[in-house]
C-alpha cells in the first residue's frame, strides 16, 4: 500500500484544496491517469498517478485544503490483498438503573409534580434535495473556477450529468475583486523571491526572423487551419535544441547546487484570459517532428486557458520561454522562475533596416532576451547560448 501526496506544484505553493476525486475506491489506476483535480492559486490542477494498482481509498474530504505532501489517498499494487475490515467491539448494554421500593403514599403529602422534559427539540432540517437523494454535484475544475469568478450558483444546474465550462455562463457580473487575487499573490510571491534569491544577467541581441516567418507561410499555404504551425513553435524547438547544447541554462538550482535536466521541457509562458500568468511545461521539445509539437503545444495551450493544468506541466519546467507575439511591444527582460536558472524573451518581430551582405534592406527583426542566474553560468557563456537560439532560428527547416 502507497500513499498519493499532495504535490507540490510550484515554487510558490503550499498547499491545495481537493475539489474532484476522478476515481473511486475499488477502480484501477494506470501510470499517467488522472485521477484528481486540485484547486491551487493558479486554477484546478489535474493530479496524475505514477503507479499501477488499485485505489484504495481517499484520505482527505472534497473541499479540504491540506499542505503539500499530505497524503490524499492510497493506492494499492495489482496483488495486493485488501486491508481486512476489523470487526469493531460491540459496546455493552447499559445496566439498567435500580428501582427503588414504592413508597406507601403519605395522606398529609401533595402529589408529586411531574417532571419537567424541557423544550421540544426542533425536528431535523431536510437536507437539500441533492442530498436526499444521494446525488453529488460534478463540475469540471474549469467550470467551478469561472463559477467561482462570477459568483454563479453552480446549484441552479442540478446534479444529473458533469457541469461543464460552457455551462457556466460569461457574462455574469463578478463580485468586487480583493485588492489582490489569490493568482496575483502566487505571481508576487515566486517573483519575490526570484530578485531577492537568485542573481540575475541579463543579455539581449536583435534575430532576423525572415526566414523563419517565411517558412510558416509556405507550410502553411496548403494545410488546413488545425494543421498549421505558429512562429512560437519555431522560437520553443530553437530554444530546446540551444540548451540540449548548453545545458548550464537547463535545469533547476536547489539545496544550494545546480541539478542539470535530464531532457529540455520548455515553460510556455501563458496568460489567462481571467488575469494571470502561469508557464506550464511543453515536455520533451527536442523530441518528434516540428508538425507534432506543434500538436502538442496547441494542445496545451488550450487546456490551460480552458483552467485544466496537469501537475507535472507545472513542476517540470527547467527553462523558460516568453514570447509577445504579436503585442506590438519590442522586447522582454524577463525574471527567472525558482528552481529555473534562465528565460528567454523574444518581442514582436517587426519590419526594420538590416544590413544584408553590402546592401540595407528591409527585414523582419525582433528583440531576443536571456536573462540567466549568475550562480551557475556567467556572461560568456550566455552569450554563446543566446547566439545558439538565433542560428537555429535563421534554419528553420533544419528544426
Amino acid at each position: 500500500m502507497t500513499q498519493f501526496l499532495m504535490p507540490s506544484l510550484g515554487a510558490d505553493m503550499e498547499d491545495g484544496t481537493l475539489v474532484e476525486q476522478l476515481v473511486g475506491p475499488g477502480d484501477p489506476v494506470h501510470r499517467g491517469d488522472i485521477i484528481a483535480a486540485v484547486e491551487t492559486q493558479k486554477g484546478a490542477i489535474e493530479i496524475e498517478v505514477f503507479e499501477e494498482g488499485v485505489l484504495d481509498q481517499w484520505l482527505v474530504p472534497l473541499g479540504t485544503k491540506v499542505p503539500v505532501g499530505t497524503p490524499i489517498a492510497e493506492i494499492r499494487s495489482a496483488g495486493e490483498p485488501e486491508k481486512p475490515d476489523m470487526p469493531q467491539p460491540a459496546d455493552p448494554a447499559p445496566a439498567p438503573p435500580p428501582q427503588e421500593a414504592p413508597q406507601p403514599a403519605d395522606p398529609d403529602m401533595p402529589p408529586p409534580m411531574p417532571e419537567d422534559p424541557g423544550p421540544t427539540p426542533a425536528p431535523p432540517a431536510a437536507p437539500p434535495p441533492e442530498l436526499a437523494s444521494g446525488a453529488r454535484q460534478r463540475v469540471s475544475p474549469a467550470a467551478r473556477r469561472r463559477a467561482a469568478r462570477s459568483g454563479f450558483d453552480l446549484t441552479r444546474l442540478g446534479a444529473d450529468r458533469i457541469i461543464s465550462l460552457a455551462d457556466i455562463p460569461d457574462d455574469v457580473v463578478a463580485p468586487s475583486a480583493e485588492p489582490l487575487s489569490a493568482m496575483r499573490q502566487a505571481i508576487a510571491a515566486a517573483m519575490t523571491r526570484s530578485k531577492r534569491e537568485i542573481p540575475h544577467y541579463y543579455l539581449s541581441d536583435s534575430v532576423d526572423l525572415t526566414r523563419a516567418e517565411d517558412f510558416i507561410a509556405t507550410y502553411n499555404a496548403d494545410k488546413a487551419p488545425d494543421a498549421r504551425l505558429a512562429l512560437s513553435v519555431l522560437y520553443v524547438r530553437a530554444l530546446a535544441k540551444a540548451a540540449q547544447k548548453h545545458p548550464d541554462f537547463n535545469g533547476h538550482f536547489e539545496d544550494g547546487r545546480f541539478n542539470p535536466g535530464q531532457a529540455v521541457h520548455v515553460g510556455m509562458a501563458i496568460n489567462l484570459r481571467g488575469g494571470g500568468l502561469v508557464a506550464p511545461a511543453l515536455h520533451d521539445a527536442t523530441d518528434g517532428e516540428i508538425a507534432q509539437l506543434m500538436d502538442r503545444l496547441r494542445d496545451l495551450v488550450q487546456r490551460v486557458r480552458e483552467g485544466r493544468f496537469r501537475a507535472r506541466e507545472l513542476s517540470d519546467p527547467t527553462v523558460t520561454l516568453s514570447s509577445l507575439g504579436d503585442r506590438g511591444v519590442s522586447g522582454i527582460t524577463g525574471v527567472i522562475f525558482p528552481p529555473q536558472v534562465a528565460i528567454v524573451g523574444i518581442g514582436s518581430p517587426s519590419l526594420q533596416p538590416a544590413v544584408v551582405g553590402d546592401s540595407v534592406q528591409p527585414r523582419r527583426l525582433a528583440q531576443i532576451t536571456l536573462a540567466a542566474d549568475h550562480r551557475v553560468s556567467d556572461g560568456h557563456n550566455g552569450a554563446k547560448f543566446l547566439r545558439a537560439i538565433i542560428k537555429n532560428l535563421q534554419h528553420p527547416e533544419q528544426l
